[in-house]
């Protein structure tokens, strides 16, 4: 009676302490607007595109048809899935440990007498109980919670990264096959070159070596050809990777058929918190670090267990035994020590986690907005080079320009026409960036 006493005033007095304390996420400094492409800061909208699904944010059927089939068959999708179901047993396995466990046991034994068969038989009914006074077990089941979570976090950062992978390689495939069409017109458009500088050296107006030179040029476009149909295999290749699926072509639109004119709004940084798996995932690790912490100090206080049994032949019998470590507590001192480390560690990576996330929206918005601004500049900068192309050609015919002066032209034409292919992709990566790191496509 006094031991059971005892360990009442124990419990009592222990109930304050942290080994019975749930995890409480610790108070973290978050800015309250990320930088701009002018190096000042703004406070940035409560909503975010992180909150649109992500058929809101890519319109064009084609990639809905391939992030969708990539959401049911992408394997490492489906391996996290997996994940989440071993931690949900793992769950179940933690919460069973507060219950009993009974066994039964039915041993027969034979004996002869006077030449006839004995059986005898001695069944009985055995139960183990664990009495979780000091947080022993709760602790145990907290964590695997926690895990659980984890996991479900680790399938959503599966599933985020997963649909902008698939979006900016669905981009780059476009920018690709865009880049071979310029790249087959502008071939197209010289071969008609050369055959005009070579009427031209028949008539006396150009010499051998301008001849030589637009073979030259025209050689160098055709060798470029063979390697952009390449990439573009090799794209497809990849995107079929991230389907599940062996190579095949990839049903696709046009780069200058992408709709991406909306708002951008990141919302406020805090809401990082709410929305990016990474940080979650950060975050629950803290809390599993912390239960570990407190399982390492509920090893140095007494475990109380009831055994009980019942029997054929014997009587119901009941035993507590309360057992006290005494010859581990330095193992349990190093233990706790260790688990007080790690959970600085947690706690360190997940302040280390938001400062990343916030470096990465920065750095999303920042090159979206560089991008928009460089858009109006460029159009006008290839306007200007057709009509450079087209007045060098023209002054060519007629003695007053030379075919070096033709070549340049051209070269920065098909330079401009490749870099406005580069900055139409790098808006569209710029925004799935974005709508990444804010954490968007969440399940």
């Amino acid at each position: 009676m006094k031991k059971l006493v005892y360990i009442a005033l124990c419990t009592l007095m222990l109930s304050s302490c942290n080994i019975y304390r749930q995890f409480e996420r610790p108070d973290v400094t978050v800015d309250e607007s990320y930088r701009t492409l002018d190096g000042t800061t703004a406070s940035n909208d409560s909503v975010t595109i992180a909150d649109l699904s992500w058929t809101e944010i890519y319109t064009d059927t084609n990639l809905q048809a391939l992030i969708n089939y990539a959401l049911e068959n992408n394997t490492d999708l489906l391996v996290a899935i997996e994940k989440v179901n071993e931690a949900k047993a793992s769950l179940v396995s933690a919460k069973l440990a507060f219950l009993p466990s009974v066994g039964v046991s039915l041993p027969t034994s034979l004996s002869y007498s006077s030449g006839n068969t004995v059986i005898s038989y001695d069944a009985s009914v055995s139960a183990s109980w664990e009495i979780d006074l000091f947080g022993k077990l709760l602790n145990s089941k907290r964590k695997a919670q926690v895990a659980l979570l984890q996991n479900q976090e680790y399938q959503q950062a599966v599933r985020t990264q997963l649909i902008a992978t698939i979006a900016d390689s669905y981009f780059n495939l476009l920018a690709l096959d865009k880049q071979l069409n310029i790249y087959v017109l502008t071939e197209k458009s010289w071969a008609v070159s050369v055959e005009t500088i070579k009427a031209m050296k028949e008539g006396g107006m150009a010499n051998e070596a301008a001849v030589a030179q637009y073979e030259a040029y025209h050689a160098a476009i055709t060798a470029a050809i063979p390697e952009i149909k390449a990439a573009i295999l090799k794209q497809e290749n990849s995107i079929s990777a991230l389907l599940g699926n062996y190579p095949e072509t990839i049903q696709r639109g046009k780069l200058d058929e992408q709709n991406v004119d909306f708002d951008i709004q990141a919302g406020i940084p805090m809401q990082l918190l709410a929305n990016r798996p990474d940080v979650k995932n950060a975050e629950h690790n803290l809390a599993s670090m912390y239960y570990t912490t407190n399982e390492a100090r509920s090893a140095f206080y007494p475990s109380l267990v009831i055994d009980a049994s019942l029997g054929w032949i014997n009587p119901l019998t009941a035993m507590a035994s309360l057992t006290q470590p005494l010859f581990y507590r330095g193992s349990n001192k190093a233990k706790l020590e260790i688990a007080k480390a790690q959970e600085q560690e947690a706690r360190l990576q997940f302040k280390q986690t938001l400062i990343d996330a916030s470096m990465e929206v920065s750095n999303a918005l920042i090159t979206y907005e560089a991008e928009l601004q460089k858009e109006i500049a460029r159009d006008k900068q290839i306007l200007s080079l057709y009509n450079a192309v087209e007045f060098t050609n023209e002054l060519l015919k007629l003695g007053s320009s030379t075919y070096l002066e033709v070549l340049d032209a051209q070269q920065s034409l098909l330079d401009a026409l490749i870099t406005k292919t580069d900055d139409q992709l790098n808006k569209l990566n710029a925004i799935t960036s974005l709508y990444h790191a804010l954490g968007g496509g969440r399940e």
